[in-house]
């Protein structure tokens, strides 16, 4: 009988962060990045009601789909929107810095039409 090596059946313990796949990786990092611009770093009123609930990257990393809720009614959702379109620049530039990705995503924020 043939001794096998302990090395050879080693399966490292599951990770969560190891099981997702890079695209997914990349969009919670990029989430919580993202939120914590909006939240404290963008000065502008409009946005005081906004929520990043999710970021969905494409898969070659070069478009984020930034996911976001608006407490408050139609007009104060269109208004923190075309606030955050503005800002878009901003806080691409700021995730770029911050993350230090090879190449920094195109941001499109979007309504989360969630309920």
């Amino acid at each position: 009988m043939k001794h096998k090596s302990a090395f050879s059946s080693f399966i490292p313990p599951p990770s969560s962060l190891f099981q997702m796949r890079r695209p997914e990786r990349v969009a919670d990092l990029l989430r919580e990045e993202i939120s914590q611009i909006v939240g404290y770093e963008l000065e502008d009123p409009r946005l005081t009601p906004v929520t990043v609930t999710d970021v969905r990257l494409s898969e070659n990393l070069k478009t984020a789909r930034v996911y976001v809720t608006v407490a408050g009614n139609e007009e104060e959702y269109k208004s923190a929107l075309a606030a955050l379109r503005h800002a878009t620049p901003y806080v691409r530039k700021q995730v770029g810095l911050s993350l230090n990705l090879h190449r920094t995503p195109e941001i499109q924020f979007v309504r989360d039409r969630v309920g």
